[in-house]
């Protein structure tokens, strides 16, 4: 499938202000705004077709896709955030109460794109587990960039031939440590599936806890 409408190499933001929904204990996506998602859905995905995010946190994706006239499915391992997140769809049922780490027990269908933007962790003084929703102080920066990467495969494997799993992921820096998550994703990500393109995502102001960010695009492997 070529792509409707290529993205630049370079995507413009503005920093956003938080949305009414995100003015909530919930409060995220600062990074990952529906003019982002809706830029890459429109990018690598038609009209009808099923958007998959992993990790639906706000709900970014699923109200892109909506908007866009796609149809979309994602996992949320917060049970408060599922109700929240079905609560911005005209259809709720996109939203599962879920574990991607353990994506392989539920029976989803295949899908068109993989979009999403994880849940991130710095390589130090961070023992909360952004996999399990934050809700654990068994975090492990290695460890987390393998079950990551292992979410990211069981997605792959859903997706239909030539189908693209696209990932927003940035390298931060936290009390002047450097955290190199894209970079060190991509390397696992590259095992996965067929690199394509990065795209850089500029804003406008520049959040200080970026370094840079990227927007990483895969075919699926035939």
């Amino acid at each position: 499938m070529s792509s409707i409408a290529t993205p630049p190499n370079v995507i413009h933001l503005a920093k956003p202000t938080p949305s009414r929904h995100e003015l909530t204990e919930f409060e995220d996506g600062e990074c990952y705004p529906l003019e982002l998602a809706d830029i890459l859905i429109n990018a690598y995905s038609r009209p009808g077709e099923l958007v998959f995010d992993p990790f639906v946190g706000s709900g970014t994706t699923l109200v892109a896709a909506q908007a866009a006239g796609r149809r979309g499915l994602g996992l949320e391992i917060h049970a408060e955030r599922v109700e929240w997140c079905r609560a911005r769809l005209d259809d709720p049922s996109w939203v599962r109460h879920g574990d991607a780490t353990i994506m392989e027990a539920y029976t989803l269908p295949t899908v068109d794109l993989v979009l999403t933007s994880p849940p991130y962790m710095t390589r130090l003084h961070h023992p909360e587990n952004p996999l399990t929703g934050y809700q654990t102080t068994d975090g492990d920066y290695l460890r987390y960039l393998t079950e990551l990467a292992n979410v990211f495969k069981s997605a792959v494997a859903l997706l239909r031939p030539n189908g693209k799993l696209v990932v927003n992921i940035a390298n931060m820096i936290d009390a002047g440590h450097v955290t190199s998550l894209a970079w060190d994703m991509a390397a696992r990500l590259h095992t996965i599936a067929d690199f394509e393109r990065e795209i850089v995502i500029d804003w406008e102001p520049a959040p200080d806890w970026i370094t840079m960010d990227y927007c990483l695009v895969y075919t699926k492997r035939m």
